[in-house]
Order: structure tokens, then C-alpha cells, then sequence
């Protein structure tokens, strides 16, 4: 476990974004640092409810793994919190139905488990542990406006704020001894990095044209299937794909997609037809008679983007990308909330190294870091990128490393229908639990030459 540690050097952090992945980088932060300043541009809401900073909140989230091991140590403790605040704990692959494109996935012995809830109760209970972080302070409705410093070195941010009536104030300079940007998918450091006189990343896209609708049903007090979440993937012949999942308050949240630039119905009896069409009927049966809870709502920006920092030649120290405003994942894949943990996670041991090594713990860390970041981004593009590039109408440019990739997942997703060995490596990878790495290994590699 990280250590608690103690502030060096009374340095100060500002992180951007009270995003999951920016409230994780200011737990980590903490444990070392003087002060922390989470910048949020808008108001945090007042209990587990979607704010517009978090388009994806409303659709379907489960924590994986590697994740739920990474969040443990940032916030002792907080797996049980999630536990008792209603989240539902799924053993994989046990209580799981996962219809791949090529077939059920066939069942091994496992200890692994997916922590399954709404977006918007684990991004409450974390800001509520956040906000328990004496060192932490959160400025609220706080416009960043760009970086201060060099090339060099980043040396804090311009920001400014608006009062509850929306009416701006003067802007003002933030200084930092380190600033992490985990402002999400619309993050501006590629312009940011051009006042500084730096060359922005490029970029790498992989859009399937997948789109979401999603619903929250009444969960029976007494469910008669031995299963307790349903995820059918789509294949290039039916583009259509589901996930159920249990949830707090005794509710099923069910997202369905579809891929290619069709949208989803998001009126309940277009929804049920939907969901009637799957490959299997499973869900439909499932649902049919289940009470609707709320409303239906739909979302499309779903690509795979990565800004490739960990490429460019010159880098400004006390400066880090991390979250989606690195690399967002497709989330049909459920991976962006782990991906964002494990990258703060990184960056607490960094800190604690540097710190133990009696340096200043916010120099000369921020370009390792970025490679670091690069490598997890990495584990999780294997399964959704890959994945995403079997299918015909996907936009982007594979090259030979992506092309033959993809034809591998595909390859391991047939067999793992019928060999243990396979589907429990490409668990552990996909649970972000082991580097891909264990997908070429001796075993895995005869197993996805010689099975089905």
C-alpha cells in the first residue's frame, strides 16, 4: 500500500479537472504535498447526481480488477464504502453471462470480481472522501485559461472563476510546483503546450461509431437467473450489443449500443425491441416485465483517442496528462475508471519514491510518468482499440502492429469459448490485473494456434 507520508518541502499541486481520474491524482498528490488545489470548472452536485462535466455517467460502469486494487490504495477502505453504499460485487466469470462475437465464453475456476454502480455514487462518495483530505482544497466553477512557465517547466495555470450566477471574475495565476491535467476528452494541453512554444502530440483514433442508450430498471426482490449481469458483444454481422448490470437501490442498469453511426431508440418500447434483436434473447426475457425507472438517455461520443505525449522529444517538467485527456477508451469495454485509478496510482508512487530519496518529489518525475501513463493506456487499447478495428466500418488508419493485433484478439476471442487457459489470460488482461504481455506467452499461444 502507498505509504501516508508527510508533506516535503511545503510544495503545492494543482490538478485540473474533479473528474474520477482528477480526484484520484489529488489523493495521491496529498499523501506528499503541501497543499492541492482541485480546479473544477463547475459546481460539484450535492449527493450521487449527473453533473454535464461527466456526459458518461448516465450509462452503464463497472470497476475491473486492477482498478478496484488501484482506488483501495488511494482511499483505504473505499471498496467496502462502495459495498455498503449498495454497489453490487459480481464474480467473473461466474455470475456473469458474456456472450463474445464468437460464442459464450466458456467457464474456468476464478477469483475475480467486477464492483458494479452508478457513475455518479462513486464519483460522490470519492469527492466525499476527498473533500476529508485536509491537505485538498476544491475550487469549484474555475475556468483554467492556460498554463504559466516554459518550456521548460510548467509553473502553475491562469484560471478564473464564476460566481453561482454564471457572471465571470477577474483572471488570476494559480502557481504550482505541479500541475496534472485530467480534464477529460476535451482537454486543451495541445494548446496549451503552443504558448509554451512546445509541439502538440499526435494523435491516434479508432472510432467504431459506437452509440449508447441507456435505462435503469426495477430489479425483482427474488431474481430466478443463476447469472447477476449479461453482456452480449456485437459482431461485424449484427452491430448491436448490451450490458446489464446490477446496481444500488435493488436496480438493473442496462445499456445497449449500436455501432456504425445507428443510434439506439431511447423510448421504452423501441428500447425492448432493441434489446429483442440482440444475438440472444436472454436480456429481452430478462427485462420485458422489469418496472422502467426514469427516463431513457442516449450518448454518442464513444471513440478511442490517444495524444501520444510519450512521443514527443522535449517535455516540460512538474507536468502531467492523465485520464481521458491522455487516451479515452471506447467504453463499451468498461475501463476508462480503472485506467484513470491506475494512472493516479503511478503517480503516488513516484511521488513516495522521490520523496523517500530525500528529493524534491515534484521534480523530475513528469516525463517518466508520461511513459508510465503511455504503458497503461497501452494494456487497455489492446482490448478496445483491437477489438474495435475487426469491424469494417471502423474509422482510423491500423498499421501492421494493429492490424496484427486485432486479427490475434480475434483469433484469442474464438478459442477462449472453449479453452480455460485462454479466457483466464485474456481476463487478467482485460481486467488490467497483467500487462498483455501474458497473451503471447508459451501456453496462450498454443492454446489460440490449436483451439477452435
Amino acid at each position: 500500500m502507498v505509504g501516508g507520508g508527510s508533506a516535503v518541502n511545503g510544495g503545492h499541486a494543482v490538478v485540473l479537472g474533479g473528474s474520477l481520474a482528477g480526484m484520484c491524482a489529488a489523493a495521491a498528490l496529498a499523501r506528499h504535498v503541501g497543499r492541492v488545489s482541485l480546479v473544477e470548472r463547475d459546481a460539484l452536485p450535492e449527493g450521487p447526481h449527473w453533473r454535464r462535466g461527466v456526459p458518461q455517467s448516465r450509462h452503464t460502469h463497472n470497476i475491473l480488477r486492477g482498478g478496484q486494487n488501484a482506488l483501495e490504495e488511494l482511499f483505504p477502505g473505499l471498496r467496502a464504502r462502495l459495498l455498503d453504499a449498495g454497489m453490487a460485487e459480481v464474480r467473473w466469470p461466474d455470475e456473469v453471462r458474456l456472450l463474445l462475437p464468437t460464442g459464450w465464453l466458456c467457464a474456468y475456476p476464478s477469483d475475480y470480481t467486477i464492483v458494479c454502480g452508478t457513475r455518479p455514487l462513486l464519483d460522490w462518495l470519492l469527492q466525499c472522501r476527498v473533500r476529508e483530505l485536509s491537505r485538498v482544497r476544491v475550487l469549484e466553477r474555475t475556468t483554467v485559461l492556460g498554463l504559466t512557465g516554459d518550456a521548460a517547466a510548467v509553473r502553475g495555470v491562469r484560471a478564473q472563476t464564476r460566481d453561482a450566477s454564471g457572471v465571470a471574475g477577474e483572471p488570476f495565476t494559480l502557481d504550482a510546483d505541479f500541475v496534472v491535467d485530467a480534464t477529460g476528452r476535451t482537454s486543451r494541453t495541445p494548446s496549451w503546450l503552443a504558448g509554451l512554444g512546445l509541439p502538440a502530440p499526435a494523435e491516434t483514433v479508432v472510432n467504431a461509431g459506437t452509440a449508447y442508450a441507456t435505462a435503469l430498471f426495477k430489479r425483482p426482490a427474488e431474481p430466478t437467473a443463476p447469472w447477476k449481469s449479461l453482456i452480449v458483444q456485437a459482431t461485424p454481422q449484427a452491430p448491436h450489443s448490451a450490458i446489464l448490470h446490477p446496481v444500488e437501490d435493488d436496480r438493473w442498469v442496462v445499456s445497449v449500443a449500436a455501432m456504425g453511426g445507428e443510434r439506439p431508440p431511447t423510448d421504452h418500447a423501441g428500447f425492448l425491441e432493441f434489446t429483442r434483436n440482440l444475438r440472444t434473447p436472454l436480456l429481452y426475457e430478462t427485462i420485458r416485465d422489469a418496472p422502467l425507472v426514469g427516463e431513457i438517455h442516449g450518448s454518442g461520443r464513444t471513440e478511442n483517442r490517444r495524444r501520444r505525449y510519450e512521443r514527443l522529444s522535449r517535455w516540460p517538467d512538474r507536468f502531467l496528462v492523465l485520464g481521458d485527456a491522455a487516451g479515452c477508451l471506447n467504453p463499451s469495454y468498461g475501463q476508462g475508471v480503472s485506467v484513470a485509478a491506475l494512472c493516479a496510482l503511478d503517480l503516488a508512487r513516484a511521488v513516495e519514491a522521490a520523496a523517500r530519496g530525500g528529493a524534491d518529489p515534484l521534480t523530475g518525475i513528469a516525463s517518466g510518468l508520461r511513459r508510465r501513463v503511455a504503458r497503461r493506456i497501452d494494456a487497455a487499447w489492446t482490448v478496445s482499440a483491437n477489438t474495435d478495428l475487426v469491424y469494417p466500418w471502423t474509422e482510423g488508419e491500423p498499421d501492421l502492429a494493429a492490424r496484427l493485433g486485432g486479427a490475434y484478439v480475434n483469433r484469442l476471442l474464438r478459442t477462449a469459448t472453449t479453452s480455460p487457459a485462454v479466457a483466464q489470460a485474456m481476463t487478467r488482461v482485460s481486467q488490467l490485473d497483467t500487462p498483455a504481455g501474458v497473451l503471447f506467452s508459451p501456453r496462450v499461444l498454443l492454446g489460440a494456434l490449436t483451439g477452435r
